[in-house]
């Protein structure tokens, strides 16, 4: 558990995340989510500015804080460039991708991080080419990229790995040696890390929480920061994220009240259609043990307080079959008949295209804006 021996104490002595619905509270209490409000160690005041820059009419400020526990979280900060304001907030969820050594910084300009070259392949293989955060803050958005709970600049310390960890990345070396390959120190850290979350979930779940619940820890304090920052209206809030990051963005409208729009993008199914063939297509962002005696997946969204939210499923999509999507999209209809959930299939497989990204901005943006709000507040979700 390098850089996180401070983990165990934390938990032992840290109260439970207590959600503001009883819907909330039982998703809360199943993940095992630690509070991460005034209570975890996270200072809003103490929120530090790193450097900024301004490219292409996008301000960029490079921040970062100290939880109660394991290493410093960063992330970036992005809104259009001038005097403008409140805007509304986006918190922007990384995905999982196997590729832990960088988190938040596949979303933002690759001019503007150390790995530029290995985040411009990420974006051209997932994001349609684009950073997605740098070109969500040009439309008008404030957004929040974090490094989440294992991922970039809150990883684990790997240099000493666990000895199944270490059979792993022996045999990979073994494959790349065969293969004339050189892995980078990225390729050797990403194949160690993929064998290690197990460990990390186990480590969980003798300590009373899951992995996914550490995620969405990390996820609320990254939303309260977001709620605090200068220009962001608190109260149009929203969340979005691709594929793992999707899971995070319905598990984080489902935790949190101050979330009033959020899209999944290429993370939605049933658990039937998951077994046994997909079983070992997915992390354990979406396996918590016994999650699924709350409901089913797509059940989740109704734990939540949002007044709309948008599901985009990709039909093409390699890791989820495509009668467990349209099963996940009748039941959100049946739940939700009064137009709260909006579900949009497109062809391909699993990325975030540049017309799903499109489509998502510009739900967030007629969701999230004063008329709308102020409509929801006084009579409910349309």
């Amino acid at each position: 558990m390098g850089g996180y021996e401070d983990w165990p104490s934390y938990l032992r002595w840290h109260p439970r995340h207590i959600a503001d619905s009883p819907a909330g509270q039982e998703l809360a209490d199943a993940l095992g989510v630690p509070a991460a409000a005034a209570n975890s160690g996270l200072v809003l005041g103490s929120v530090a500015l790193e450097s900024e820059e301004t490219h292409d009419g996008v301000t960029t400020s490079r921040v970062s804080w100290q939880l109660g526990f394991g290493p410093r979280t960063r992330a970036w900060f992005l809104r259009p460039a001038g005097p403008a304001g409140p805007l509304p907030g986006i918190l922007a969820l990384h995905c999982h991708a196997g590729i832990k050594s960088v988190g938040a910084e596949r979303l933002v300009d690759p001019r503007l991080v150390d790995s530029g070259i290995q985040i411009s392949a990420l974006q051209q293989n997932l994001y349609g080419g684009r950073p997605f955060a740098t070109w969500l803050a040009s439309r008008g958005f404030a957004v929040l990229a974090h490094d989440a709970f294992s991922w970039g600049s809150r990883r684990f310390d790997l240099d000493t790995p666990p000895w199944r960890t270490a059979a792993v990345v022996n045999g990979r070396k073994a494959l790349w040696r065969e293969a004339g390959v050189v892995p980078s120190e990225a390729d050797l850290y990403d194949a160690a890390a993929a064998a290690h979350e197990d460990t990390v979930a186990k480590a969980a779940g003798l300590l009373g929480t899951s992995f996914a619940g550490m995620v969405a820890h990390d996820d609320l304090a990254a939303l309260r920061v977001l709620s605090g920052l200068t220009g962001v209206d608190a109260a149009r809030l929203g969340t979005v994220g691709f594929s793992g990051g999707g899971g995070r963005s319905l598990m984080l409208a489902a935790l949190s009240p101050l979330v009033r729009s959020f899209v999944v993008t290429c993370m939605m199914t049933t658990y039937r259609s998951l077994f046994p063939s997909y079983v070992d297509a997915h992390s354990w962002l979406l396996q918590t043990p016994g999650l699924s005696r709350l409901g089913d997946y797509p059940e989740l969204a109704a734990r939540s307080t949002a007044d709309r939210f948008l599901v985009q499923y990709a039909l093409a999509d390699e890791l989820f079959p495509e009668d467990g999507m349209r099963d996940a999209d009748a039941l959100l209809r049946a739940q939700n008949a009064s137009g709260r959930y909006t579900g949009s299939f497109r062809p391909g497989g699993h990325a975030f295209t540049t017309d799903m990204q499109e489509e998502a901005a510009g739900f967030l943006l007629e969701s999230l804006s004063p008329a709308r709000q102020v409509f929801a507040r006084q009579n409910g979700p349309s």
